[in-house]
């Protein structure tokens, strides 16, 4: 970040707004950001800082209604529930316990003993966390960031042979604007925040960044070959402009 501009909310309280100068900018632009979880302005770096300045006193108003509508920051600590694949876990940090982190369905042991299986909205699976309570944050990314990889690398090469092509390096990131992107060379690169996303939300970006390995465009041609080794992505497109931000909330 550039610099950033301090604002004083109309209930007293101070609003701290990054600003980051792009040569690519051609206008101010200030928006929330679910990565930085709160603001952020761009602009062009030839605006002077006193329009900037102006610029975000100016919109004031409708930065505090936005930042009110906020859905909560999810730390990855003990307690917390989270969704992988969709499906709510929750964090159990259990110090003493073996191995970093180990997911554990409770439902899945009293299946496979025979016994009557819980209420799986009371009782979701668990991810077991060891080690010191400090280390809990980076465990747990770390985990879902390998279980990402797994999941989205396996997806991404099964698409990748359905377009008659072979995936390149396959890799991971904390990307704030895309889910995925495609290079010339064939590397494939996916957030890793897709992994708290449904199952089918997964399957669509996989197949969506195989058919860039034929089509580097999003042109009729693109689309159709989405739909023939995916089927139909509109629920899931959806799913990911109604939800896509707030997995940015978790960790």
């Amino acid at each position: 970040m550039s610099r950033t501009i301090a604002l004083a909310a109309s209930n007293g309280q101070e609003i701290l707004v990054p600003v980051r100068e792009s040569a690519r900018a051609r206008r101010l632009t200030l928006k929330i950001d679910p990565a930085l979880g709160g603001p952020l302005l761009v602009c062009p770096d030839y605006v002077a800082h006193a329009d900037v300045e102006d610029f975000v006193r100016r919109n004031l108003g409708w930065l505090e209604s936005r930042l009110a509508k906020m859905p909560d920051q999810i730390p990855f600590e003990d307690g917390a529930r989270i969704p992988v694949l969709g499906r709510e876990h929750v964090i159990s940090h259990r110090p003493k316990s073996r191995g970093p982190v180990r997911r554990v369905d409770l439902n899945a042991i009293t299946e496979g003993v025979g016994l009557t299986p819980f209420d799986t909205d009371a009782n979701p699976p668990l991810l077991v966390v060891t080690g010191q309570e400090a280390h809990v944050t980076r465990r747990v990314r770390d985990w879902l960031k390998a279980e990402a990889r797994r999941e989205l690398a396996a997806r991404a090469r099964t698409y990748a042979t359905a377009v008659g092509r072979k995936a390149g390096r396959i890799s991971i990131r904390d990307t704030r604007s895309r889910w995925g992107s495609c290079s010339s060379n064939g590397d494939i690169s996916f957030s890793w925040r897709l992994i708290l996303a449904p199952e089918r939300v997964l399957d669509y970006v996989a197949a969506h960044e195989a058919a860039h390995l034929v089509e580097m465009n999003h042109s009729r041609r693109f689309w159709r070959l989405v739909e023939e080794i995916f089927g139909p992505s509109e629920e899931e497109r959806a799913w990911l402009k109604r939800h896509g931000a707030s997995l940015h909330r978790y960790g």
